[in-house]
C-alpha cells in the first residue's frame, strides 16, 4: 500500500497447521479503512479459516495479523489478543441470535460486554435497527421472525458499537436466491452509508463483485490472485482463477507450423500467443460472437437457449471436447445446432503451459 497512513487490517506471512496437513499457507494482504475485502473461493480453500484467524477464534501457526496498527496475533512471539478485545462485529451465517431473547436484546449484547449504561444502550439499539429497516421490530422475537429479518438483526448487533471493522462469514447462504440479491444491496448500501471496514467470506462470484473494493480469489489455502472485481474480470492471474470465476471458455491449444490448435481437434486459432509449445486461452464469454461456421476458428454445438428478454443465453460445447462457454446473443440458435465463434484477438487471455 503506497499511502502512508496504516491500514485497518495487515495480514502478513499467516499459516496455519493442524500436523502435516497445511490449511493456509503464507497468506498476506493490507484492508485499508472503509474498504471492503471478499474473500472469494470454493468450499475447503481455507476462506472461513483466515476469518477465524483475524477474528482470534484460532490462533496461527506462522505470521501475523493488526488491526488498527495493533497486533492482535504474532505467531513468532505467541502473542494473541482474544475475539472479544479485538472490537470487532461479526455476521454469522446461521446467525446466531438467542431465540430466547428479544430482537433489542440481541443487539444490546455487544454494548453490554462493554459495559454501555442502559439507556445508552436502548438508544444505539434503536438506531441500528432503524438503520436495518426493522425499527418497529426491537421487543419481537428472533423465532418469529423470518430469514432475512433475521439476518437485518445480526447485522444490526455487528454495528451497534461502532466497530472498526467488521467480518461477515457467508451471511446470505441461508437465503433464497431473490432474497439474497436483495440482501447483498442492503448490506453493501449499509457499508456504504457507515463506511464500514469489512471482510466478507462468499463462494458466491456476483456477491463478492457486488460488494467489494477488493477480492482475494482463494485456492488450496493461499491467495491465487489479490485484485479489484474489474481487474479480475480483465486479466485473471491463471487459467484456474479464469475457470472458477466462470469467464468463459478455458481450452489446451498446441502450437503447429501455422499456428496455435485446440487440443484433440483440427481447429484452428491464429499465430499470436506466446512462446511454448502448449498453452491454454481464455475465450471471455463476454466477448464471444456467433459467426458463419464458413469462418477459421473454433465451432460449437448449442446444448442449452434461455429467452432472457433481451435476447438468448447459449451454452455451447466447443466441438470435439467437453469445453462449455455461455454466450448472450440477440438471434435464437435451436439446439443441436453447430454455429461459428469469433472473440476479439485482444481479448484472448493466453496462459504459457499445458493444463495439469
Amino acid at each position: 500500500m503506497s499511502s502512508s497512513v496504516s491500514p485497518a487490517v495487515s495480514v502478513r506471512g499467516l499459516g496455519l497447521s493442524y500436523g502435516p496437513a497445511r490449511i493456509l499457507d503464507d497468506v498476506g494482504f493490507d484492508v485499508a479503512a472503509g474498504e471492503v475485502l471478499a474473500l472469494l473461493g470454493p468450499s475447503g480453500c481455507g476462506k472461513t479459516t483466515l476469518l477465524q484467524l483475524i477474528a482470534g477464534l484460532l490462533a496461527p501457526t506462522t505470521g501475523r495479523v493488526e488491526i488498527l496498527g495493533r497486533t492482535v496475533a504474532d505467531a513468532a512471539t505467541g502473542a494473541l489478543v482474544p475475539p472479544e478485545e479485538r472490537g470487532l462485529g461479526m455476521v454469522f451465517q446461521d446467525y446466531a441470535l438467542w431465540p430466547h431473547m428479544s430482537v433489542a436484546a440481541n443487539v444490546a449484547f455487544p454494548l453490554e460486554m462493554r459495559g454501555v449504561p442502559a439507556a445508552a444502550r436502548r438508544e444505539r439499539v434503536l438506531a441500528a435497527l432503524a438503520r436495518v429497516g426493522l425499527g418497529a421490530m426491537a421487543d419481537r422475537r428472533p423465532s418469529d421472525m423470518s430469514g432475512g429479518q433475521q439476518q437485518r438483526v445480526a447485522l444490526a448487533r455487528a454495528i451497534v458499537a461502532a466497530p472498526p471493522l467488521v467480518l461477515f462469514d457467508e451471511p446470505l447462504s441461508n437465503l433464497d436466491p431473490e432474497l439474497r440479491e436483495a440482501m447483498v444491496g442492503e448490506i453493501a448500501a449499509l457499508v456504504a452509508d457507515l463506511g464500514l471496514t469489512a471482510i466478507y467470506v462468499t463462494h458466491d462470484r456476483s456477491e463478492a463483485f457486488a460488494l467489494a473494493d477488493k477480492v482475494a480469489v482463494m485456492r488450496a489455502g493461499r491467495i491465487a490472485q489479490f485484485a479489484p472485481p474489474e481487474e479480475l474480470v480483465a486479466a485473471p492471474a491463471s487459467a484456474e482463477v479464469a475457470e472458477f470465476l466462470n469467464l468463459g471458455c478455458v481450452l489446451p491449444v498446441e502450437r503447429e507450423e501455422a499456428g496455435w490448435r485446440i487440443a484433440g481437434t483440427a481447429m484452428r486459432l491464429g499465430t499470436e500467443g506466446p512462446q511454448a509449445p502448449a498453452a491454454r486461452l481464455l475465450l471471455p464469454g463476454r466477448s464471444i460472437r456467433l459467426v458463419s461456421t464458413d469462418e477459421d476458428g473454433p465451432r460449437a454445438e448449442v446444448l442449452r437457449t434461455r429467452f432472457r428478454g433481451d435476447g438468448y443465453a447459449l451454452t455451447l460445447r466447443i466441438c470435439g471436447t467437453d469445453h462449455e462457454v455461455q454466450v448472450s446473443t440477440p438471434r435464437r440458435a435451436e439446439i443441436g445446432d453447430v454455429v461459428g465463434l469469433f472473440c476479439p484477438p485482444e481479448d484472448i487471455r493466453w496462459f504459457a503451459g499445458a493444463a495439469g
